[in-house]
């Protein structure tokens, strides 16, 4: 499987049409034809649905999109990385990251290096940690930031100078509101969102003492702005983190776990990374500022 066909198979699978495809890259339909049906040969797999006036991608193209977009971001990223000028600090760092106040750290970093090295670039992506996870071990991203617990067997860490309070996002007018903390018998019964992170999943049965099912958990969410506006629309409890929800000019609000139940930060990347110059400047920057 060439470099070309792919870019070709994303071509058409954003044009949703050979002759449109044909079109931008400047090349004849047949050959554009021809070069699909090799790849659908070669794959085994039937990779479009030919329609009368699109084409669509089957479930077997939707995976090979996703994952063609992934080799050529890394195509183009060792291409920029090897023509890079060694005395210019140049390049691209990519992070995935967490919803959390524990960020504001490594925005100060990324901020000052961007004024020290104005030609580095810096891209994120927001995601839970199994994401950001399969994605370092992919080559998409260098460094992740991300909440524990998490299993670090195959990434070397910085554990970051913070640490998350887990509690619960609720209504100001609920009948919790009037506590200012909240125990497992207080959440008996109440119908509660919960991270669908597995390991936090996790670490609640081990707040509750061993049974999650305990709780009445009748939903799950991947990041919290969507799943506080549920909790906004009907009497619905939100088991998350402090200071992710600004809850000052909201008819919401956070009430901390007890016993008290802590998350700290770590930044990630994968044992034995190879780092660009501009990536383990950054990663020096983080020591620093930490230490």
């Amino acid at each position: 499987m060439e470099i070309r066909t792919l870019q070709y198979f994303l071509t058409i699978a954003r044009e949703e049409s050979i002759s449109g495809a044909a079109e931008y890259l400047h090349v004849t339909q047949p050959t554009l034809s021809r070069q699909m049906k090799e790849l659908e040969e070669e794959l085994g797999k039937q990779l479009f649905i030919r329609g009368k006036r699109r084409i669509t991608l089957t479930d077997e193209g939707m995976i090979l999109r996703k994952r063609a977009e992934e080799i050529l971001g890394l195509v183009e990223r060792a291409e920029a990385e090897v023509k890079a000028n060694e005395e210019l600090l140049t390049g691209d760092i990519y992070l995935g990251c967490g919803e959390s106040e524990g960020m504001r750290p490594i925005a100060k970093t990324i901020a000052t290096m961007l004024e020290k090295y104005p030609h580095v670039k810096f891209h994120l992506h927001s995601g839970k940690a199994e994401e950001v996870m399969e994605k370092i071990d992919a080559g998409v991203l260098d460094f992740g930031i991300v909440i524990e617990p998490v299993d670090l067997n195959k990434y070397d860490y910085l554990r970051l100078p913070y640490s998350n309070v887990w509690g619960i996002l609720m209504k100001r007018d609920s009948t919790l509101a009037s506590l200012d903390k909240i125990t497992p018998d207080d959440l008996r019964g109440k119908p509660l969102l919960c991270s669908n992170q597995g390991m936090v999943k996790n670490e609640l049965a081990g707040w509750i003492g061993g049974n999650q099912r305990k709780l009445n958990i009748v939903g799950t969410y991947n990041l919290l702005f969507n799943a506080s506006l549920i909790v906004e629309e009907g009497n619905l409890y939100a088991l998350c983190l402090d200071k992710i929800f600004n809850s000052n000019n909201s008819s919401l609000c956070f009430r901390p776990l007890e016993p008290k139940l802590e998350a700290n930060m770590l930044i990630i990347w994968k044992k034995y990374q190879l780092f660009t110059k501009s990536a383990e400047t950054f990663l020096n920057m983080i020591k620093d500022n930490i230490t």
